[in-house]
Formats: structure tokens, C-alpha cells, sequence
């Protein structure tokens, strides 16, 4: 049985979307939950019928019994007026997206109330009970019993409700009203280049807890050195003065200390010959954190990440970062990815490029790819959606913004995968944009100063010479690496004026190519002149990986993408078909011929030797 680690968020309710008492779960490692997942039933309901009455106004549950869907109401008898019945809807499974199991959703965005039933056994008495769910996309109302739990916004971050008084024994009943619409105001915006797959996408599960837990740890090296690990532990119901032990049993290293009046412990210990965690060797330790009435272990790989001039240093060496981008969505299904086997794919795609990097994007991915990438031995760039045209002046947008960063940075902390915290992906420049942008940067800093960070940012051209390309984004003065996506050979030009191109960059910082490639559908051959042939997008491969590589602090970089996905917006019959097909693996699994372009790069790189143009100066 999988084990979960709690972690609460003071804070995080931000009235601004209505987290009404929602808290983190993150780590999800050191519990043994019990599985909600399964068929749950279903009420598809577009004009929201079952959250608003006629006058468009929110059910009041104790006055109307027969509105909200919420109280999963049934008639007492034949004249009682009762006008839905989840018993005798259909079902879905949870986790999914309802896009891809119900050809009628297929396109569906609106609401649709899902409905499952639960026992309740305890452990012990006295433990506590949370609600937990991994994702739901886009806004989750959630109830049990009849009663609203809360409200969560946000497609990709988990969330979890404590329940301890309102489960009975027998016969529970947890209803979420599921709304995927998209607004001008959220984050993501309206408009994105990928499915927006609706439901309940990851796993539900129900935790205890003991009354006094442990909801929050953190662990990692002390910053500027080797040897020195330090800890953050926080407990939920403590008092102050609670002993808290963290140790380290391979190494016989064990560290005490006592909770202040909120239930939080910092703890310090030396750990000689620590071995450090990277691609070649992704070593994890065992680390358990003990507070006496509660008991978590977790592994934990031990990193540092910097950079110093033109270079990226994995623990004080200069690294190339070998990298590919992925969406969350399995091809062969055409549906959001959401298991350890979809990871274990996708992932294992990514290492037989010889890949040590991925760029999982435009969102936060299920935490699989996280905890799978450690023991992989690959590095992450995670991402949170503040994408393309965000509603920068909105207080209550980069109040969500923020929320997803916290929620996201909270889940995956104890990770040593990942390396680099991304805030934002092609966003166009202006002032309100820069500024928001950079809260969200002094806000990842603020959080966790051990990571890189940094955003996909955008080329411009020199308006007297289009070879001549520009990296002069004002963001890039904040950000540890300058990230850029460019599509030359594809939306700007043809293949042969890839040769032909000449760079200027504003900050003497790695750079970091984030994006390029082109369209190619899989198994149509043609001459490398001929649009969306696997020939045309090998030879925007063969032609601007060399290029790359002229670029004074070349890094690294993440072509797009390692296989193709679902977009709405890409519309051309027959070859597209709703794919945007510029991965290196089509969505029937079989890989097109720049996928051995791009291996062939990767394996003529010799860690840790670096590009030409990237080489530490003397």
C-alpha cells in the first residue's frame, strides 16, 4: 500500500479563491491512506442546476433539500419532488479526466458532480481524518455528508479537507461538484495550447492521522556546505516544548530538539562522506522524523544546484542539462497521465534519449514524475501555468499564482530531482507582466532559496535584420538562468535560416533553450523542403542543435516535446486532427526520425564537459 505525508500550509486560504480551510498535502510518502479512487457516479450538468436555484442564486442546503446536489437527496416517497439520483447515473473513474472516457465530454468544459460512497474505520479513537485529493481540474466544491468542506481553485496542486467530525461509520457521502471552465482572470488563462481535461485527475484518498502530527518537514543540506543537513519540522495540535528527532539510519546520525509555541523545531546534524545525489548516481537516504506520538520516513537525496557566471554547478561542477519537455498526457490514451506507470513511461521515453533533465510543463505534473525522477537519476524544471496572456494588474490572479507556487513547491520540497522552480512560460512584456513576474520569482526564492529560478521567456528580432536575434527581456534580470523558447524553421522562416542566425544576449547568465522543433506527423515522409514530414523536423533538429551551441553560455535545453498531445487549437485535417504533433514520439507510441537526432547529440556529450560555448573561463 502506497504511504502519504501530510503537509499544512498556514496561510494558503486566501480569500481571493476560496480555499475556505484547504490545506497542502504534500510528500505524499509516510501514511498508509485508504484509496477512494474507483468508479464514482456522475451528474453532467452544464447550466450548474444543482449548485444554483432558478434566480441564479447558491442553494441554501438546510432550507432547500431538494436543490443542491450536494446533499445527495432521495425521494421519500412517490410524491416527494426530487429531480436528480446519483445511484442511477453513470459513473467514471477517478482518478481521469472525463474528456477522454465519455465520447459526449469529449470537448465538455462546465460542471459535473461526482459522487462516492465510503466506510470509515479508525485505528485509533482519538486519530484525525483528512479528505485528500491530488488534483482536480479547474475548481473543486467539495461535501461530505451534505455539508461544503470548502472550495478549491486550481488544476494541477493538491488540496485536503479535515473530516474528523463529520464521518459516520457507515455509508459517507462525498460529492464534488467538478468545474474545468476557463476564465480571463485564472491561472492558466483562456487561451493555452493544450486539453483541458476535466475531472477529478488524481488520487482521493482518506488519511488519519494521530491527534498531534507531524504536517510539515523539511530536510535538505545547509547552504554553503557538503556535510550539514538541517531540518524543518512543524507539528499540528502540539503544544510547545515537544521533542522531535530526525535521523539518518544508514549513517547512526540522529538530531533532537524541542517545538516552540507554534509547533516548529529546527534541527542540525553532520554527516561526513555524505554521498551527493546526481545523474550518475541518484543515492537516496533513508530519513525518518520522529515527534514520539507520530513517526515518518521518507528518502531523500542530498544535491546542491547553482550557478556561478555562464555555468549551471551540480555539487560545485559545471553541468550540461540534457533535457526534453513533457506534458502530463499519455499519447497512447489521449488522456491526462496521472499513475506511476504513465511516469514510468514517459520517463523512461526521456532516458532513452540519454536525457538527465526534463521540463515538465506548463503545470505542476502528478508527483510520480517527481519521486520517480529521483530515483532515475533525472533533473526537473517545474512549472507553475502563468501562461501567455495572464490578467497581470488582477490582485486576486497573482493571488492564485502565488497559492499554485506555494502548493506546488510545499508538495515537492524534499525532492532532489528537482532543480529548477519556473514561474511563467512566453509571456509578453510589460511592465505589469515584469512585475508580476518578479513577485512570484521573490516568492519561490523566499520559500526555497536551494533551487534555481527561472521562466520560459520569448526572442525577439533585430526589426533591420531578422537573423539577428535578441534576448533582451527585462524579467531576465531576476531569473538564475536566461530561458528562452525560439521556433526558428518552424514559425519563423524555413529550416535554412537556422544557419544563418547570430545572437545578442542582455545578461551574462547559462543559457537555457526551453523550446524549439517543429510539427512532424509520425510515419509521413517526404523530402526535408516538405512541411510536417519527418524529414522537415529532423532537419530543423540536425540544423539548430549545432547553432545552439555557437550561443555564449549555452546550458542547456528542452526541445518540444517528447511526444504529441491533444490541443484544440490545432485544427489541420488529417495531419493535426486536434494534436499538436511536434513531439519526438507520435501519439500511436512509434518515434519519428528526430528523436535519433536528438540522442545522437546527447550521447556525444561527456559529462561533466560542457559545450564549447559554455566552457569555464579562465
Amino acid at each position: 500500500m502506497k504511504k502519504f505525508l501530510l503537509i499544512f500550509l498556514g496561510g494558503l486560504g486566501l480569500a481571493a479563491f476560496e480555499t475556505h480551510g484547504a490545506t497542502v498535502i504534500a510528500d505524499v510518502f509516510a501514511r498508509q491512506p485508504t484509496s477512494l479512487n474507483g468508479k464514482w457516479h456522475v451528474i453532467v450538468d452544464p447550466y450548474d442546476t444543482g449548485f444554483f436555484d432558478y434566480r441564479h442564486q447558491p442553494y441554501d442546503a438546510a432550507a432547500n433539500i431538494t436543490g443542491g446536489f450536494s446533499l445527495d437527496a432521495h425521494a421519500k416517497d412517490k410524491t416527494d419532488f426530487v429531480e436528480y439520483n446519483f445511484d442511477t447515473s453513470p459513473t467514471l473513474n477517478v482518478p481521469g479526466d472525463w474528456n477522454s472516457q465519455d465520447p459526449k465530454l469529449f470537448y465538455y468544459e462546465g460542471s459535473v458532480w461526482y459522487r462516492r460512497k465510503f466506510d470509515v474505520t479508525k485505528a485509533v479513537s482519538t486519530d484525525r481524518l483528512f479528505i485528500y485529493f491530488g488534483a482536480v481540474n479547474y475548481e473543486a466544491d467539495v461535501y461530505l455528508n451534505g455539508q461544503k468542506l470548502g472550495k478549491h481553485i486550481g488544476g494541477f496542486t493538491p488540496f485536503a479537507f479535515e473530516v474528523t467530525k463529520l464521518v459516520k461509520a457507515k455509508n459517507n457521502s462525498l460529492v464534488v461538484r467538478v468545474n474545468n471552465n476557463r476564465h480571463a482572470d485564472a491561472v492558466p488563462t483562456i487561451n493555452t495550447d493544450w486539453w483541458n481535461y476535466g475531472g477529478i485527475t488524481r488520487d482521493v484518498l482518506l488519511v488519519e492521522t494521530p491527534a498531534t502530527f507531524i504536517s510539515n518537514f523539511r530536510v535538505r543540506l545547509k547552504p554553503g556546505t557538503t556535510n550539514q543537513i538541517v531540518a524543518n519540522v512543524q507539528l499540528d495540535g502540539g503544544k510547545a516544548g515537544q521533542a522531535v528527532e530526525i535521523s539518518l539510519p544508514q549513517f547512526g546520525l540522529t538530531a533532537d530538539a524541542q517545538t516552540d509555541k507554534n509547533g516548529f523545531a529546527k534541527l542540525e546534524l553532520t554527516a561526513p562522506n555524505l554521498p551527493l545525489w546526481s545523474p550518475e548516481n541518484p543515492v537516496l537516504e533513508d530519513v525518518v522524523v520522529d515527534s514520539g506520538e507520530d513517526e515518518l520516513k521518507d528518502r531523500i537525496g542530498f544535491r546542491t544546484i547553482a550557478t556561478q557566471g555562464t555555468n549551471i554547478l551540480l555539487n560545485g561542477k559545471p553541468v550540461f542539462l540534457r533535457g526534453i519537455s513533457i506534458h502530463e498526457e499519455n499519447p497512447l490514451r489521449g488522456a491526462r497521465a496521472w499513475s506511476e506507470d504513465d511516469a514510468k513511461q514517459l520517463l523512461g521515453w526521456a532516458k532513452e534519449l540519454n536525457c538527465n533533465f526534463v521540463r515538465l510543463a506548463h503545470y505542476p505534473h502528478n508527483e510520480h514524475m517527481a519521486r520517480l525522477a529521483d530515483e532515475m537519476g533525472i533533473m526537473v524544471w517545474e512549472e507553475i501555468p502563468v501562461y501567455w496572456t495572464i490578467d497581470w494588474t488582477n490582485t486576486d490572479t497573482l493571488a492564485n499564482a502565488k497559492a499554485q507556487l506555494n502548493d506546488l513547491i510545499a508538495r515537492d520540497q524534499n525532492r532532489a530531482s528537482v532543480v529548477v522552480w519556473s514561474v511563467a512560460n512566453e509571456t509578453p512584456i510589460s511592465d505589469a507582466r515584469t512585475k508580476f513576474l518578479k513577485t512570484l520569482v521573490d516568492e519561490a526564492r523566499s520559500l526555497d532559496g536551494s533551487r534555481l529560478v527561472s521562466a520560459a521567456m520569448e526572442v525577439h528580432a533585430d526589426p533591420k535584420d531578422s537573423t539577428h536575434k535578441i534576448v533582451g527581456d527585462p524579467f531576465g534580470e531576476f531569473t538564475d538562468l536566461l530561458s528562452f523558447n525560439e521556433y526558428v524553421g518552424w514559425y519563423d522562416g524555413t529550416p535554412e535560416k537556422i544557419d544563418k542566425l547570430h545572437w545578442t544576449l542582455k545578461y551574462a547568465k547559462p543559457v537555457f533553450i526551453s523550446e524549439f522543433g517543429a510539427d512532424a506527423q509520425q510515419g509521413f515522409h517526404a523530402d526535408a523542403h516538405t512541411r510536417f514530414s519527418e524529414e522537415y523536423q529532423a532537419d530543423v533538429y540536425r540544423r539548430t542543435l549545432p547553432m545552439l551551441e555557437k550561443i555564449p553560455g549555452f546550458s542547456g535545453c528542452t526541445p518540444w516535446i517528447l511526444c504529441d498531445f491533444r490541443s484544440p487549437r490545432r485544427l489541420l485535417p488529417v495531419v493535426q486532427d486536434g494534436w499538436n504533433i511536434k513531439g519526438l514520439i507520435g501519439h500511436d507510441g512509434k518515434k519519428k526520425a528526430a528523436f535519433a537526432v536528438l540522442k545522437n547529440f546527447y550521447d556525444k556529450l561527456e559529462e561533466p564537459t560542457t559545450p564549447a560555448a559554455n566552457k569555464p573561463q579562465n
